[in-house]
């Protein structure tokens, strides 16, 4: 129990300790976007309609989430880009991305499939990890879901970045945004989600994904490649 001497000094000392904790919260509360360092990225603009064995396919109808969810992704990303492209054969995939330059904080999780499908009524069950190997990159890790609807099965790829990097969500998205915070950085980054339809609840063969993604990947400007799927 300190005497009463020694309270003027106690509460002397809390106070400047609080001062300097919010002075040195303002000292490193990041203020520079790193997307302010690059030439401007809108995914509308760099994916074309048509590339290697795939065109938009003119007849499908875009599944968008209930306007509440809409107007949530609409005030936290700088972009929501939804196309489903259909080959020769007649195989169709659903390509969902979602750009923020501002990645600083956790609500940009909200398109996370685990977030936005279950709240479209999806129930979800995650399929695991792979490795995504496409020609002049590092292994790129992505996550494998199945969802399902009623009659509608939907398996699901996905990943996510941060400036050029590609990472998993969760922990180590946290991290990196610290990582980035601590050198006064906003880093901007993206969603990338595929899926198709199946009408099998058994094991699905990702590889139609795999396929889209490595001919993707070659159809978008070099300069720009890494944002999309990590150097």
């Amino acid at each position: 129990m300190p005497s009463l001497k020694q309270v003027p000094r106690i509460l002397f000392v809390a106070a400047a300790v609080m001062v300097a904790g919010a002075a040195g919260s303002v000292a490193l509360k990041p203020t520079h976007m790193t997307a302010d360092d690059r030439p401007p990225l809108v995914v509308s603009q760099l994916l074309p309609d048509s590339f290697a064995d795939w065109r938009i396919d003119p007849h499908s109808v875009v599944i968008t989430p209930d306007p509440t969810l809409t107007a949530k992704l609409d005030a936290l990303y700088s972009e929501t880009f939804n196309r489903t492209y259909i080959n020769s054969q007649g195989q169709r995939i659903m390509l969902s991305i979602a750009y923020g330059r501002n990645q600083n904080s956790q609500s940009t999780a909200a398109h996370r499939p685990e977030f936005c499908y279950v709240a479209q009524g999806f129930s979800l069950q995650h399929e695991g990890f792979d490795t995504l190997n496409l020609p002049g990159h590092r292994p790129l890790k992505v996550a494998r879901l199945l969802a399902h609807l009623d009659n509608r099965i939907e398996p699901i790829t996905y990943w996510v970045t941060l400036d050029d990097k590609a990472i998993q969500p969760g922990f180590e998205r946290k991290l990196t945004q610290l990582q980035y915070g601590l050198r006064g950085l906003i880093a901007d980054g993206m969603l990338v989600r595929v899926s198709s339809l199946t009408n099998s609840h058994q094991q699905f063969d990702y590889s139609l994904h795999d396929r889209f993604l490595a001919d993707m990947e070659a159809a978008i400007p070099g300069g720009y490649k890494t944002r999309f799927f990590g150097s």
